[in-house]
């Protein structure tokens, strides 16, 4: 949305949003691609460059769309991702300097298994991996324990 509004200009940006966000309004998959394309069309003749953008992106900014609208809303926001990010950064930064390769695969990778562990249980905050059975093909495949 940021490099969208970035071609709008100040005046505009407002209008162009609201349009936008009647395409992530759509119940199916192909009602947002429609309704993309045709706000793409709408603002082709006053900012060519911001259709251009919207054509370029329209398969990457809908991809969550073929998901179940249920899962929808979590995809939808950066915000576990980035919190992820920034317990990596504030742990890293707290070892300083690492002896080497291994020793920071070794950290980052237990605090992404701690944090995966953490989402598994929150079966109210994140998808579950009963929920997304019906969207895969693949059979769940089970991770190794420290056991193992």
């Amino acid at each position: 949305m940021r490099n969208a509004l970035a071609h709008a200009g100040k005046s505009g940006r407002r209008v162009v949003s609201a349009f936008i966000a009647t395409a992530f309004a759509q119940e199916t998959p192909e009602a947002a691609k429609q309704q993309w394309r045709g706000v793409a069309d709408q603002l082709r003749p006053r900012l060519p460059k911001l259709a251009t953008l919207m054509d370029d992106a329209e398969d990457d900014v809908l991809a969550y769309m073929t998901f179940p609208s249920a899962h929808r809303a979590k995809l939808h926001s950066t915000n576990p991702l980035e919190r992820l990010n920034r317990e990596i950064k504030r742990r890293t930064d707290v070892v300083g300097i690492f002896p080497n390769e291994a020793a920071i695969t070794r950290l980052v990778g237990a605090l992404l298994l701690e944090q995966n562990n953490e989402w598994a249980v929150q079966r109210c905050r994140y998808m579950t991996l009963e929920t997304m059975a019906p969207v895969s093909d693949d059979p769940i495949v089970s991770l190794p324990t420290l056991a193992d």
